[in-house]
């Protein structure tokens, strides 16, 4: 009889070791930084997410903002050689390679340097568990470029606060392993209607807004993407297509990429690639980004 209790005792602590293990959710991932150059930052678990191939292009395949491109280099070369650098918020036209250009500049610079810099990428709405992923970063003896695409914040969004922390780093200071860059269409990252209202109805619209506005002033470098010229975006036509060695005649690609352009409404860098996209199709040849 005492054997049949003790075995009801055991299944019954099994039982609820299992659910406190349930409850407790899955553990913190062990993070391996050899895994890869590029990683996604995945919260529920504490985990970088390794990213075996990244999405991206060269360094030299991107045109028309040749000076922003070279203060971002240098920013990131600065950095990645162990000296002061500025958290830096790339804002302006869509399309005009943000993103292209952190991710380029952040291989050119590793490949350069020999330097094993490393890009976690952190998705919009992962911005509120920000101070997790520093407690993890701080402990790294690794650089990383934290790397968050089109980020913005709507009315009542609260999460600019643990950006906020981030790129102060409270009282501690930000890790000197870690830098921010951003993109965004908006300079400020707020919506102006937002802006406007908040000042319309505010009793000192002076300060209405200050403490969101001032979100924007954490970073140290300001790189504005204004639209593209149609010298530009034949110059990245060109680029692209010798590149790929597509081989079309040069009027043939510039006739046709202009139609192309004025059928999307509009000319920049996401609509060069798309064209070339199509035209690689067309004369069924790899686009190879590698």
């Amino acid at each position: 009889m005492s054997d049949d209790i003790n075995a009801q005792v055991l299944a019954e602590i099994r039982r609820l070791a299992d659910a406190v293990e349930r409850l407790a959710g899955p553990p913190p991932a062990v993070n391996d930084w050899n895994s890869a150059d590029c990683f996604v930052w995945v919260p529920s678990n504490l985990k970088l997410q390794p990213v075996p191939r990244p999405n991206r292009i060269a360094l030299t395949l991107i045109r028309g903002v040749d000076h922003v491109r070279d203060i971002l280099h240098e920013n990131t070369l600065r950095f990645a050689e162990g000296y002061p650098a500025n958290n830096v918020l790339l804002w302006g036209a869509r399309g005009m390679g943000k993103s292209s250009l952190v991710k380029a500049v952040h291989e050119d610079v590793r490949s350069v340097t020999g330097n094993p810099l490393k890009l976690v990428e952190v998705n919009r709405e992962d911005i509120a568990s920000l101070p997790a992923l520093m407690d993890i970063l701080k402990l790294s003896k690794q650089r990383v470029l934290l790397f968050c695409d089109d980020l913005s914040f709507d009315h009542d969004d609260t999460a600019y606060k643990s950006l906020k922390a981030a790129l102060d780093g409270g009282i501690e200071g930000r890790p000197d392993n870690v830098l921010f860059y951003a993109t965004s269409n908006r300079r400020h990252l707020l919506p102006r209607n937002m802006m406007e209202n908040e000042q319309s109805t505010a009793i000192n619209p002076s300060e209405a807004v200050e403490e969101k506005v001032s979100l924007s002033d954490r970073f140290g470098l300001w790189l504005g993407f204004h639209k593209c010229s149609q010298d530009d975006y034949l110059a990245m036509i060109d680029g692209y297509a010798i590149h790929f060695d597509l081989g079309l005649e040069h009027e043939t690609l510039h006739a046709e990429a202009l139609e192309w352009a004025t059928t999307r409404g509009g000319r920049s860098g996401r609509v060069a690639w798309q064209y070339i996209q199509d035209l690689a199709g067309r004369l069924r040849k790899p686009l190879n980004r590698d």
